[in-house]
């Protein structure tokens, strides 16, 4: 039996990601450090409160950017299909490591299509509000309650992704294997028989991995 592993990410791919991730942290950590006085010591990391409010802004410009191009990437292994839901209504057993049963899905599992699409909502968010909020340029175009509400909005998104951004890191820790696609881009074919059927069959041509039709969902 071939056991050749499988390219999961192309190298351009993890570098985008891993530099998203790099300026998510900064980001965050900038932005929680103008959120609340009692953060703000958080700006010394950036060289004080004045570079941290220059900074800021200019690295989560750059941070969607990147990202857009993991959506340009991904964007079609996240449309959801028909097993979706029958593995989200079976999610206790995917939980418990008992995935007998449940149905074969994609590239990415249901959980990771709803984090890809939060992720994408919260940054587009981000970005609007962050330009609406940003005072050396754009702030002059709107009036004070556009930028209050674009204020608040701004925070709550940022709240949403930081909790997103954990879930995912947790995710990809408990998975076993996740974390070392996106380092070095390959999987056994074990890993992806066993978590990624649809796309274990799809990238091998592999007839004898061919899942039985689900009728339900």
């Amino acid at each position: 039996m071939n056991e050749k592993p499988i390219q999961r990410y192309t190298a351009n791919q993890r570098s985008n990601h891993w530099l998203v991730a790099i300026l998510f942290f900064m980001a965050a950590l900038s932005g929680l450090a103008l959120f609340h006085p009692a953060l703000f010591w958080l700006s010394n990391l950036f060289g004080g409160g004045p570079w941290t409010r220059i900074l800021h802004p200019f690295m989560g410009v750059v941070m969607f950017v990147l990202f857009m191009g993991l959506v340009i990437s991904f964007w079609r292994a996240n449309v959801f299909i028909r097993n979706d839901g029958v593995w989200l209504r079976q999610i206790g057993q995917v939980i418990q490591n008992k995935e007998e049963g449940v149905p074969p899905i994609g590239k990415y599992n249901p959980g990771q299509k709803l984090l890809f699409w939060t992720l994408l909502a919260c940054m587009l968010a981000l970005l609007v509000t962050g330009l609406v909020i940003w005072r050396a340029y754009f702030s002059a175009w709107f009036g004070i309650t556009v930028i209050r509400w674009s204020m608040l909005l701004h925070a709550l998104a940022g709240f949403v992704l930081v909790l997103s951004i954990i879930i995912h890191i947790y995710a990809g820790i408990w998975i076993k294997g996740s974390v070392g696609a996106m380092v070095h881009g390959w999987v056994s074919r074990a890993w992806a028989r066993k978590h990624h059927g649809l796309w274990y069959r799809d990238v091998t041509d592999d007839k004898s991995a061919e899942p039985p039709i689900n009728k339900k969902g």
